[in-house]
């Protein structure tokens, strides 16, 4: 089969591949009809995330048809179409059960780097380092799935793929970040970075109560997206802007109520401190360029929420610890806990409340999409959010 394969850092290739096989009894085979490059995909194309291992199949959002089922899975059978989230859990474990499951204890068995790292080690997740399991991602033609009784949500409907494909990732987790930012009935909420997470978290604080949504980026076509949404946009790559003060400005001089860190460990910004973030993480002295939740951390009021569904890989620099205690935040942050938001936001889609596709500006083949990795780190050709086919051939020249 096809695959799109990690090289190295910033090396991407399309390579035949072995099919994958049943492993355990309880895996199930997909054959995947729609898959997506997520943001996210692109710190292990910049080499921000360690333990990737050449040949590793990239892919974390993807649904598709049930191809084969182990023998212990007793809710799927070959031609049920799904969405897969991209955490995997088991079920079973503490953390399954008090519905953390981006926290699941039993699916990443390279467990003991991330503790070595962290303490203690998250979900296994798709196509995302040896760190978080080494399992194969979905920017392929097949992919095996493990515990497939627990995470694949079945669509019953005849929603078109490309409406229900991002409930594997982001649609959930920019609503898991609203939700993590105690949004109140006319809160203002600022939200740094409008990529997908982004825009969807904008989405889903208007569907939680926010009266204002402040959106803050500095790509045209991403803040057009923003505003369609109803945010107020605020670019801070124009000459004199400040968002520190634009927040300030627009709030009354006192902040907004809510703050989502939509960006993570490669904030940009036309600051000094962007200068020297980009030095430290160049010479090895830092993981993280931490721009904007320094600046989030600073712009919200006080007492305030900070959500942060951006991510975030080691030890951060000058993070503004003491502001965040002097002013009473509340700070929430991880992985999306998939399985609580699954189902909900798929009645949301089918009652027509949102039409996820909004976001959608390319749509590639597998061999097309080393370059479109490119495409996106750069940010150009407009590039909001790209869904591939894995089965389409690419046009000729």
């Amino acid at each position: 089969m096809k695959a799109v394969c990690w090289m190295g850092k910033s090396k991407i290739e399309t390579l035949n591949v072995p099919d994958p096989a049943l492993l355990n009894p309880h895996d199930a085979i997909l054959k995947i009809t729609k898959t997506a490059i997520c943001g996210s995909d692109l710190h292990l194309f910049d080499g921000f995330i360690p333990t990737m291992e050449q040949g590793d199949i990239l892919g974390h959002e993807f649904m598709g048809i049930v191809e084969e089922v182990g023998r212990d899975v007793t809710n799927l059978k070959r031609g049920d179409r799904v969405v897969v989230p991209f955490t995997i859990s088991c079920g079973n474990c503490l953390f399954c059960r008090k519905q953390l499951w981006s926290l699941c204890d039993n699916t990443n068995p390279n467990a003991h780097i991330a503790e070595t790292l962290d303490g203690y080690t998250p979900s296994g997740l798709f196509g995302y380092s040896h760190m978080l399991g080494g399992y194969a991602g979905g920017q392929a033609q097949y992919v095996r799935v493990p515990f497939a009784n627990v995470g694949p949500l079945k669509i019953e409907s005849d929603l078109p793929d490309e409406k229900v494909l991002f409930l594997s990732d982001i649609f959930p987790t920019g609503y898991m970040a609203a939700e993590n930012a105690n949004i109140e009935e006319g809160d203002t909420v600022a939200v740094w970075g409008c990529g997908p997470v982004g825009l969807f978290a904008i989405s889903s604080a208007f569907m939680l109560g926010a009266a204002r949504v402040i959106a803050i980026d500095r790509f045209p076509e991403r803040l057009e997206l923003a505003r369609k949404l109803g945010a107020i946009t605020v670019d801070y790559s124009e000459e004199d802007v400040s968002v520190l003060t634009a927040l300030k400005d627009l709030t009354g001089g006192i902040g907004p109520d809510c703050a989502i860190d939509a960006v993570g460990m490669e904030a940009h910004s036309n600051d000094l401190q962007y200068v020297y973030d980009k030095v430290k993480t160049a010479l090895f002295m830092e993981t993280d360029r931490p721009g904007v939740l320094r600046q989030a951390i600073i712009g919200v009021r006080k007492g305030g929420t900070l959500s942060i569904p951006g991510v975030y890989g080691g030890l951060l620099d000058k993070v503004p610890f003491g502001a965040a205690m002097n002013k009473g935040l509340t700070m929430k942050m991880g992985q999306t806990h998939m399985q609580k938001y699954m189902k909900p936001l798929l009645e949301r889609i089918e009652k027509g409340q949102i039409d996820p596709t909004f976001l959608i500006s390319h749509r590639i083949t597998l061999d097309e999409a080393p370059e479109m990795y490119k495409i996106w780190r750069d940010k150009k050709d407009k590039v909001t959010k790209i869904v591939i086919d894995p089965w389409a051939e690419k046009k000729a020249a």
